[in-house]
């Protein structure tokens, strides 16, 4: 099991940086638009990131 958690981390950690290593300017962009979202915003947006990763799982497996 910790095998399989540490492989899911190290996956997360690479697709995370993805984007910034291809276009550092448009994450720069984001963060900033992020920044001034409100905190209602930011907990939907997690929750739907969250919900949907569940979802992707339940497929996969």
């Amino acid at each position: 099991m910790w095998n399989e958690l540490w492989m899911a981390v190290a996956l997360v950690l690479v697709l995370e940086g993805i984007a910034p290593f291809l276009s550092p300017d448009t994450v720069r962009r984001m963060i900033a638009t992020m920044a001034q979202m409100d905190n209602r915003s930011m907990r939907v947006a997690g929750l739907l990131s969250m919900l949907a990763g569940l979802g992707l799982l339940y497929l996969v497996h």
